[in-house]
């Protein structure tokens, strides 16, 4: 399945226009993926994410993509419980240590899980029940950008914070609509780089990395050659592990390479039985950047003509097809 972050928020040139997703504009169909983020709702009286995304407007995408059949999957940039910049890049030592049980700041923590948890429960579809969500919280973690990184904690730490949350959630506050997304950066070389911070078969539903393209791919393939390699040794761990595997972000900044769907991409999953690939977010011009932030392509950017090849390959799935599949059949 094909996933894109804040599809239906908004896009290149535009901003919460009803029904539109430029995946859509280009392809005529959406994702079969919907990436959110939810990171901001553990702040007091806070409406809307850290990308300015409202949550009652994320309620609504998220419920319309999951009545039409996709798939949704919610990660969060949780901000540190230390440091003055608080936000996730806060990376101030020893905030994990801090919200687990016994530390000075672990009753603050359970404040921001019911949050969650309230936003959450209130994700209903057309009949009531409640929407199934691929929840990633504390992604990246193998990297050191996050308060959550491998810099920043113990991997016993980390662990007890990931089997906290799950066991939160799930028995505090009765919430099993949750699949949970175990995800390192793409740096991971060896099986026990991958397995370090592991928490436990029993509260980890999902193996995935996040990578992305930042050299010149028409001057080398190393993304293709890393990315390969980082899926094939996490397929074989999600293979023994009876887990299901996903390039949980990726993409190509404005994407400059006109081939860059079926030439570098998806060499880059190769044979790995992967359930969904999801570019990152359609920002558009950056401010702070100053310069074009975008990860898919939208109508008339220079490789749209390539993902619309990589749209009709028979390996790659958007909502039509992932609606066609019924995905929330239960199969007795």
């Amino acid at each position: 399945m094909i996933g894109h972050q804040d599809a239906l928020a908004y896009g290149v040139h535009w901003r919460y226009e009803e029904g539109r997703s430029d995946i859509k504009d280009v392809t005529g169909d959406y994702p079969a993926v919907y990436g959110w983020d939810i990171g901001g709702i553990e702040k007091e009286g806070n409406s809307k994410n850290l990308d300015a995304v409202p949550f009652d407007k994320m309620k609504s995408f998220i419920e319309a993509a999951y009545n039409r059949g996709a798939v949704n999957t919610i990660s969060w940039h949780v901000v540190s419980p230390l440091g003055a910049g608080k936000t996730a890049w806060d990376t101030t030592k020893g905030a994990v240590a801090t919200i687990l049980p016994a530390g000075s700041n672990h009753t603050l923590y359970k404040q921001w899980l019911n949050k969650v948890a309230d936003f959450i429960s209130s994700l209903k579809g057309k009949n009531g029940e409640p929407v199934p969500v691929l929840f990633r919280p504390f992604h990246e973690h193998t990297g050191s950008w996050f308060w959550w990184g491998k810099d920043f904690c113990t991997p016993e730490e980390y662990k007890a914070l990931w089997r906290f949350t799950v066991q939160y959630l799930q028995q505090e506050k009765k919430l099993h609509n949750l699949l949970y997304v175990f995800n390192t950066s793409g740096d991971i070389v060896t099986e026990a780089d991958f397995l370090e911070r592991y928490p436990g078969d029993d509260v980890v539903d999902m193996l995935s990395i996040d990578t992305y393209q930042y050299d010149d791919p028409q001057q080398g393939n190393t993304f293709i050659t890393k990315t390969n390699a980082a899926l094939t040794l996490v397929n074989d761990i999600a293979i023994k592990k009876n887990k299901l595997l996903a390039l949980a972000e990726t993409g190509y900044e404005a994407i400059p390479y006109e081939a860059w769907w079926t030439k570098t991409l998806l060499p880059a999953v190769g044979a790995n039985k992967i359930s969904y690939v999801l570019l990152w977010r359609n920002h558009g011009y950056n401010e702070w950047m100053k310069k074009m932030h975008y990860y898919a392509p939208y109508k008339g950017q220079v490789s749209a003509a390539d993902f619309i090849k990589f749209f009709n390959l028979p390996q790659t799935l958007f909502e039509k097809q992932a609606a066609a599949a019924n995905l929330y059949q239960l199969n007795n």
